[in-house]
């Protein structure tokens, strides 16, 4: 009698994760712009960076940079501003490790073609980590500029849970990670 009761309430449990799922889902669908790219959110982040098998095909959208943000980040730069929300693209030329003190980020170094390097630090505890981000690759961004004599950092590259502050997002490999 016991071992069927726990039979069922185990397959109750599955069934209101699977209904629970699906609303998340539906939700998720009315907030995203028509032909976007799938959106990784941080409920994904032991999946792979590929959509899920069951999610429908979506046509691939390619990200343009906000014009002329590589002069504005050259001006940022030279200026010594902060607190500049960006939106754009380039190479990574790096991959580092995660930095694990504190709110853990991931961590990689990015040049333009302008030849400034940016250093971003990707928040994994709120957005997913992007997998099998290596040298070479192209990442679009928009994200909080800082400056750093190094050239700078970009953060808040995911959703403010606290909606504070403008979203942020990285696009790879046309998987979105905000």
């Amino acid at each position: 009698m016991l071992k069927n009761k726990n039979k069922w309430l185990a397959i109750a449990v599955i069934a209101l994760l699977a209904v629970g799922q699906q609303w998340a889902r539906h939700r998720q669908s009315q907030n995203q712009p028509p032909n976007a790219p799938a959106r990784a959110t941080a409920a994904q982040t032991h999946r792979s960076a590929k959509p899920a098998v069951d999610a429908p095909a979506q046509p691939e959208k390619t990200v343009q940079p906000a014009a002329n943000f590589e002069q504005t980040l050259q001006q940022a730069y030279q200026n010594r501003q902060s607190n500049l929300q960006i939106q754009g693209s380039g190479r990574v030329i790096k991959t580092l490790p995660d930095d694990t003190q504190g709110s853990r980020h991931q961590r990689f170094i990015v040049k333009l073609a302008s030849g400034q390097t940016l250093l971003f630090a990707h928040n994994i505890d709120l957005a997913p980590k992007i997998r099998g981000l290596k040298k070479g690759d192209t990442i679009a961004f928009n994200g909080e500029y800082e400056w750093s004599e190094q050239g700078g950092v970009i953060h808040w590259t995911h959703k403010d849970p606290n909606r504070r502050h403008a979203d942020g997002w990285l696009e790879h490999d046309g998987q979105w990670y905000e």
